[in-house]
């Protein structure tokens, strides 16, 4: 029996972990795969107050070894289930069954992919979800945007101050994102919009060379040259198989405020796969630190 299991080894379930050893409670972290979430590819980070630069994989070591040195245990294996027994929470993985007090779900969430051939090799290589963190990486240089809501539209509006060319790929003829966003694009001379329009083939060697654009309504195909690719079609949250104890909004997302509790009693949710405006590295850490905190409130009362 732990106090407290947290599912998911990003950085909100390892600072989760950081906060609740350092308030003397028993934790036990699941991961499906390895430490350090998303992040753990990200060749540079320099948004984090903590250094200038730093790999992705640098950061997720550091902060997995210093919940490993204040007493964290992990364990790789894949949370499938959580149910409410008597007196504690039960979390079924692929293996085993373990039981806490308390429970924090840190599984985040995936950006969703285009789905195109050599697209998981070229992330970090010309391919990227994130305009914000690596947008800096591209200036005066030409890039792509993809996609037609208020990401999308954002990450083009940052990209346009930084990079010579900016397309943006939207596979309708209208955007689902605000008006004022698309109109600002329109303004923007670097800019350049394609309307029913989809990326159908990314071209490469050692890094993303071009993209092959194919119109949804002729079928033509146009090869654009360029040095970056933004994809922002939406992010898919990792909380579907608890779906059953917890409630969660439309898209998938955990409902949960700034206080990181669910709807169930002793089960806290902390990172990207809660509902929030903004997900980052600095909003999942303090999640992390939120949801440990309350659920230690929780288990000392």
């Amino acid at each position: 029996m732990y106090d407290i299991i947290i599912i998911g080894a990003g950085p909100a379930g390892m600072t989760a972990a950081i906060y609740a050893r350092r308030a003397a409670k028993s934790v036990l972290v699941l991961e499906a795969v390895n430490y350090g979430g998303q992040i753990l590819n990200t060749p540079d980070i320099e948004n984090y107050p903590l250094e200038a630069h730093i790999s992705g994989f640098d950061f997720s070591t550091r902060v997995y070894e210093q919940a490993k040195g204040l007493g964290a245990e992990f364990v790789f294996e894949k949370a499938v289930e959580i149910r409410n027994a008597e007196g504690c929470k039960e979390v079924i993985t692929q293996k085993s069954t373990y039981k806490a007090k308390a429970v924090i779900l840190a599984t985040g969430s995936e950006n969703r992919k285009l789905g195109l051939e050599e697209e998981e090799r070229l992330v970090g290589r010309g391919v990227s979800y994130c305009a914000t963190c690596d947008g800096n990486f591209y200036r005066k240089k030409t890039v792509a945007v993809v996609g037609g809501g208020n990401t999308a539209l954002e990450d083009a509006l940052y990209m346009s101050d930084l990079a010579e060319k900016v397309y943006l790929i939207h596979r309708r003829d209208s955007f689902r994102g605000e008006e004022t966003n698309a109109a600002r694009l329109k303004e923007r001379e670097n800019v350049e919009i394609l309307y029913n329009a989809k990326v159908t083939k990314l071209i490469a060697e050692k890094r993303l060379k071009e993209i092959e654009v194919t119109d949804t309504i002729t079928g033509s195909v146009r090869t654009i040259e360029l040095n970056g690719l933004f994809i922002a079609v939406g992010r898919v949250p990792e909380n579907q198989n608890f779906a059953s104890v917890i409630d969660l909004d439309d898209a998938g997302y955990v409902l949960a405020g700034e206080d990181c509790h669910t709807n169930c009693d002793g089960i806290f949710v902390a990172g990207d796969n809660r509902t929030k405006t903004l997900r980052q590295l600095v909003t999942a850490t303090a999640d992390g630190a939120m949801a440990a905190t309350e659920a230690v409130k929780y288990l000392n009362n």
